[in-house]
């Protein structure tokens, strides 16, 4: 049999209802015996309610159906954990032009009630997919309550009927909103099931704390020692008795009591004896400490990768390497697994730092800023653990309440995003991630401004460094959130107050009315809190600004002490955030204090941009008619060659094998535009208009159309005579444009000739803009409206981004676009519209008709199902769109597509990297 998948190309790690992992891969003729020992473990029960008899042994024919697979019409999934294969889940088509196919599964008995079902029914069901198979169909017995379960929760529509002892169940297989909240479900309660025994071990071992008392290990168990962990301590060594003070083992598995964790500080070359180690002892999870590994290079990464192989066949979930620990304050843990030699101050943040150099320095600015952790992750190199992972456990952690996130790199950025959105809503998520990244020749560059928008819509507080994450973390986590954007400023300085005055209309506040008030230098400390007080229950304020500086150089501390005291009474007492400026004494650390007022508004403006975000509804994805994916599916697969699937992370690109016939299209991976003229092949001598034959498959308006989205015809010409002929077939009046080099839309460039009513006019044009030299566009015009151009890019840091602003040259030279990530619901698409600085052009301006923008709205969300659905879509481009009071028209479209992007999500669940 041909196999049409690549082996390997639906392998994954992924992790199982109790936070262990295991291995899913497409099944192999080699697997025979593993198979047959799997079936030798099996009960009778598992045995009957699989084959539907006892079936004690598997017939060599049947062994070789079972493991001999096409990968299209017949798939077989496995999955293993420790190379020992213990479920199989698989499906048969049901005829050759069947798009409906029979699914089943079997689990070892050992393994059931782990959720492995469901695991296998998401992956079986996206490969269906990839095949063309709408439905899956199953048999199951009555008595088989927990296979019954996995089908009715899966989220599908199914259809049952009971028929000769038999239930037989029939279901579309194509993703629900169900069927996704599902799978979300089961993911955020596995991931965050796995990271439980890391952080609230029952024991720990330590591998590589010497005797001497000397290194990172030693260092590591005097701090888990010291911090006083409350489960027992465990020193493994391979010689010593006693390790710090503590008895010492050979090995883990002489433990006698149960591990979750093991801290691991070995050289490199050791990590794999004691994975196996911690494997046989029944270990959760390890912490990785030692260096060595994918930082170094080519051959420290090869490394990592089988640091990172071992864990997942054991089953662990793994943080680091290269990392400075974790730690737990919570008073019956107390787990400082770290480097850092003092447990940090107990609080309600969740701390999740992807630098290991940086961690120990991180924790000291974050005790000094008095910011209480209830939790820190140092993810090192992040092989495995990632922020998403901890994303998961903090969302249903009862000991946090702000998370704050040190990101250097972004492992699955949709993830990220569609987890923020969903945990944004009860507990703040402040991110200091890369900036801005430049512009290629393929992909437009995102300003720093667009950055932050395309966090703030996922309602991340994305932060610029890490005092000022600190800066936001403290306050969220010590003051109320803000009802609006009315900033009171208090102070005894009126040059302070005047420049806290201006840092908030340059961050984009709302000074409140009649304010800043100005306390005279010379008031009381009870002057100053009667001030404070008036303003926080003012109801034209939402939040506050105080300042204070010493009246008298000589002031004595105690009186320093009292506009402290003023200060902390108000704020500690009212409803509405403050935020300090204070020159002198000390303020509880329950009152955000900044060493400039710039700092404090600064902070201060990014938890009301938060605010404002709670306070939107999030909207959703409309089911909106005229979009149909399967035609859209097949128009770019029938682009030329097939395009090729993304290799396996880390893998090297392959060739075609020696003899085979070299392609005839794009080569693998390259971008194939699809343009909005119309190019068919013409085999008997092109038409006017035509420019001649070009790869089997359809353009860009073919596949627009499929989302609902029309394009108004034209046609390129070579030719006076052919332009005549096309405006013809289009009907009078028509448009010339140069076709090339950017010129169609240039008019101030002279490149474009409107409101042609005959062939006379046309052969003129044509005439006229031949000099050009890059052909000539016709097209029927479109009645006149506002320009606006609708873009998508396939971001590194977001995926597919969509763009929207208002066209022309001076427009594009301001870079006078707005940016969201795809998919678009209807609030992110209606907010897309309204926020170029040209929008008003929209809304009617100088007396013109307000366009139709509720039209333009739904175009976004179309088009980022469209680019959102088919990751072979690298980047789209209307421009323009002439919007109007009754719609809007498309006068091009372009679309290239190629490789399909690595988004990784949505999808069937799966771990990161590892495959």
């Amino acid at each position: 049999m041909t196999e049409t998948v690549p082996r390997g190309a639906r392998d994954a790690d992924v992790l199982l209802s109790d936070g262990s992992t295991a291995h899913l891969r497409q099944i192999r003729p080699e697997d025979a015996p593993a198979i047959v020992a799997m079936h030798s473990r099996f009960s009778e029960r598992t045995r009957y309610l699989r084959y539907f008899s006892p079936y004690p042994r598997i017939p060599e024919r049947d062994l070789r159906r079972f493991v001999t697979v096409d990968h299209h019409d017949r798939e077989a999934l496995v999955l293993t954990s420790g190379g020992e294969i213990f479920a199989v889940g698989r499906y048969e088509r049901l005829g050759a032009d069947s798009l409906e196919a029979e699914v089943a599964f079997v689990v070892e008995d050992a393994h059931q009630g782990r959720g492995i079902g469901s695991v296998l029914l998401e992956h079986l069901a996206a490969a269906a997919r990839q095949e063309g198979l709408t439905r899956f169909v199953a048999e199951v017995l009555p008595a088989n309550g927990a296979m019954l379960r996995v089908f009715a929760d899966a989220g599908y529509s199914i259809a049952r009927k009971y028929e000769d002892g038999v239930v037989h169940l029939t279901f579309p297989i194509a993703p629900t909103e169900l069927s996704r909240e599902v799978q979300e479900r089961r993911e955020h309660r596995t991931e965050a099931r796995s990271i439980v025994p890391l952080l609230s071990p029952r024991a720990v071992a330590v591998y590589g704390a010497s005797a001497s008392g000397q290194g990172i290990g030693a260092a590591l168990l005097a701090h888990l020692r010291d911090g006083g962990f409350t489960g027992p301590v465990l020193p493994i060594h391979p010689s010593a008795t006693r390790v710090a003070g503590l008895p010492a083992l050979r090995s883990a598995v002489d433990a006698g009591t149960e591990i979750d964790l093991a801290l691991v500080a070995v050289p490199p070359g050791a990590v794999g004896a004691v994975v196996a180690d911690a494997a046989r002892a029944g270990v959760r999870g390890l912490v990785v400490v030692s260096a060595g590994f994918a930082e170094t290079g080519p051959v420290g990464a090869a490394a990592e990768r089988e640091l990172l192989r071992a864990a997942r066949d054991a089953g662990l979930r793994l943080i680091g390497p290269n990392c400075l620990g974790i730690a737990n304050t919570s008073s019956g843990v107390r787990l400082n697994a770290t480097l850092a030699p003092r447990l940090p101050t107990a609080g309600r943040v969740g701390f999740f730092s992807q630098s290991g150099a940086l961690g120990v320095a991180l924790l000291d600015a974050a005790d000094r800023r008095g910011l209480g952790l209830s939790s820190f992750v140092s993810a090192g190199n992040r092989a495995d653990v990632s922020g998403n992972d901890l994303l998961q456990y903090w969302q249903d952690d009862p000991a946090t309440d702000v998370i704050l996130l040190y990101l250097e790199t972004f492992g699955n950025p949709r993830k990220f995003a569609r987890l923020a959105r969903r945990i944004g809503r009860t507990k703040p998520v402040v991110a200091v991630a890369s900036a801005a990244r430049p512009a290629t020749p393929d992909v437009p560059g995102l300003d720093p401004a667009a950055v932050t928008a395309l966090f703030a819509r996922s309602g991340v507080i994305r932060v610029d460094t890490v005092a000022e994450m600190f800066d936001v973390g403290v306050l969220l986590a010590h003051q109320p959130l803000p009802a609006g954007r009315r900033i009171g400023v208090v102070g005894n300085s009126s040059a302070l107050t005047a420049l806290a005055a201006a840092a908030v209309h340059t961050s984009g506040l709302t000074l409140a009315e009649s304010y800043p008030h100005d306390v005279p230098p010379a008031a009381s400390a009870h002057d100053f809190a009667d001030t404070l007080a008036d303003a926080a229950t003012d109801e034209r304020v939402d939040a506050l600004v105080a300042v204070f500086a010493p009246p008298l150089p000589g002031q004595h501390a105690d009186e320093d002490a009292d506009f402290a005291s003023a200060v902390a009474s108000v704020a500690l007492a009212g409803e509405k955030p403050t935020v300090a400026m204070f020159l002198a004494g000390t303020l509880p650390d329950r009152i955000p204090s900044y060493p400039s007022v710039e700092e404090a508004v600064r902070a201060l403006a990014r938890v009301v941009t938060y605010a404002d975000w709670l306070r939107r509804p999030p909207g959703s994805i409309p089911d909106l008619p005229g979009i149909n994916p399967t035609r859209a599916k097949d128009l770019i697969r029938g682009y030329g060659p097939e395009l090729p699937r993304p290799a396996p992370r880390g893998s090297a690109p392959s060739g075609p094998a020696p003899g085979d016939p070299a392609p005839s299209g794009p080569a693998p991976g390259d971008p194939a535009l699809f343009d909005s003229v119309p190019r068919d092949p013409a085999p008997s001598g092109p038409e006017p208009g035509d420019p001649g034959p070009r790869a089997p498959g359809v353009n860009a308006p073919e596949l627009l159309a499929s989302y609902g989205i029309p394009v108004v015809p034209s046609g390129t010409v070579q030719s006076a005579a052919d332009a005549v002929a096309v405006a013809d077939r289009h009907g009078y009046p028509v448009a010339l444009k140069a076709a090339g080099g950017g010129l169609r839309h240039r008019i101030d460039l002279g490149a474009v000739r409107l409101d042609l009513g005959s062939a006379a006019d046309v052969e003129r044009a044509y005439r006229e803009l031949s000099p050009f030299g890059t052909g000539v566009i016709v097209q029927p015009m479109a009645a006149p409206g506002v320009a606006c151009v609708v873009e998508m890019v396939e971001d590194p840091q977001f995926g597919p981004i969509v763009g929207f602003g208002l066209g022309g040259v001076a427009m594009e030279l301001v870079g006078d676009r707005a940016w969201r990530a795809a998919p678009l619901t209807d609030l992110d698409a209606a907010a897309l519209v309204d926020e170029p600085r040209g929008a008003p052009l929209l809304r009617g301006f100088r007396g013109a008709a307000p366009v139709d923008r509720a039209a333009l709205a739904e175009l976004l969300v179309r088009v980022g199902r469209l680019v959102d659905e088919h990751p072979e879509i690298r980047s789209l481009s209307l421009n323009p769109v002439l919007a109007r009071p009754d719609g809007f028209a498309v006068l091009h479209g372009s679309v290239q597509v190629g490789a399909p992007g690595e988004r990784g999500d949505p999808g069937p669940r799966r771990l990161r990297g590892g495959a």
